[in-house]
């Protein structure tokens, strides 16, 4: 399903002294503990060429893809219906354009990105000279692909060893689960992966990570009552001596509001910074999709801390509107590297511009 850019370079040696305890599982790749001293962007980019930038919806896609998009589809229906409806009528004059941009702002998409869909949407109709108003949802939705296109960049894994992505999110977004659905996606490109449990803010939290390290047979770097820091530092330290391709940090959910634990992300960046000058080399943020317009002054706020580099969006298989994305495109179009409709391992997939916009308007 996935393709990635891998770079190879030389396993360092262990050290030897280790603090924090690793659960090695059955099939994982053994190696002593590379532990190091507490204290901790370049951004990079993984993935599948055939997401690119160029849009895919004439080219034949694979079976689970396909069946992965007739949910996405189900998923933002409600949100479709609203939009579409505007477009039943037989005439495209200011009616038809008020309508439509109510059912924008309810579908979340923001003011300004409702504003500029509607100058672009007047646009297109004018150059194109349509006259029938069901062909002018074909133009919004090449009007929304177009703002989302931004968004549609690939992941790449190989240019650091190991890849140090740093994965923050609030509170039930569903952060630990994306972590397992992405840690599977790479565990099934050969990809070794290492995990740390550095979301020691939450009760359980080390627990849950753990069943996925089990479900996906990989390695978990974690310590009983930790400081989140130094976790993040040991698995850094512990990836960079096994020769592992991506070390994952979970980190603790919290709201942008609670300042210090939003200063406490930013400690643990550091401090993996120190334990490789160059990581983390990816910054994500998770969000819910039926948060709406909170989820952007999540991502600006998270931004504004961590000097985000990707988002993965998830949740799009209930009651999500989907409109916020273009929101996200227009006021910070961060990358948008997945987007998520369930709960199972294969629900996690790359965003594609053109998908999501027929998804959208389906």
């Amino acid at each position: 399903m996935f393709s990635f850019f891998k770079k190879k370079s030389p396993i360092a040696e262990v050290p030897s002294s280790a603090k924090s305890e690793t659960a090695t599982l059955p099939s994982a790749t053994t190696g002593s503990a590379a532990m190091a001293e507490s204290t901790s962007q370049t951004p990079s980019p993984w993935v599948p060429q055939a997401d690119s930038a160029a849009p895919l919806v004439d080219a034949p896609k694979p079976v689970g893809r396909q069946a992965w998009l007739d949910r996405l589809k189900a998923g933002l229906r409600k949100t479709g219906a609203s939009i579409t409806t505007v477009f039943t009528g037989t005439r495209i004059d200011d009616e038809l354009y008020e309508e439509l941009e109510t059912a924008m702002l309810v579908a979340d998409t923001g003011v300004k990105a409702t504003e500029y869909l509607l100058q672009d949407l007047k646009r297109r109709v004018k150059a194109s000279k349509t006259t029938e108003p069901s062909q002018v949802k074909t133009l919004l939705a090449d009007a929304i692909t177009d703002l989302l296109q931004p968004l549609q960049k690939p992941l790449s894994i190989g240019d650091h060893h190991p890849t140090v992505i740093m994965v923050a999110g609030v509170n039930g977004a569903g952060k630990t689960t994306s972590i397992g659905k992405l840690t599977k996606h790479l565990a099934d490109e050969g990809l070794s992966v290492l995990l740390a449990a550095a979301d020691t803010f939450r009760a359980a939290a080390k627990e849950q990570l753990a069943v996925w390290a089990t479900r996906n047979t990989v390695e978990i770097i974690s310590q009983q009552g930790g400081d989140p820091a130094a976790v993040s530092f040991d698995a850094v330290s512990a990836g960079r001596a096994r020769g592992r391709d991506v070390v994952l940090v979970d980190t603790a959910g919290r709201l942008p509001t609670q300042t210090h634990l939003m200063e406490e992300l930013k400690k643990i960046k550091r401090v993996v910074q120190k334990a490789d000058g160059t990581a983390p080399h990816e910054v994500l943020l998770v969000i819910d999709g039926n948060t709406g317009q909170n989820a952007l002054a999540q991502v600006k706020a998270f931004d504004d801390t961590l000097g985000l580099t990707g988002l993965i969006v998830t949740k799009l298989d209930g009651t999500a509107k989907g409109g916020v994305l273009c929101a996200i495109a227009r006021e910070k179009p961060i990358p948008v590297y997945f987007i998520g409709v369930g709960e199972k391992l294969e629900d996690l997939e790359t965003f594609n511009a053109r998908e999501f916009a027929q998804a959208l308007l389906s």
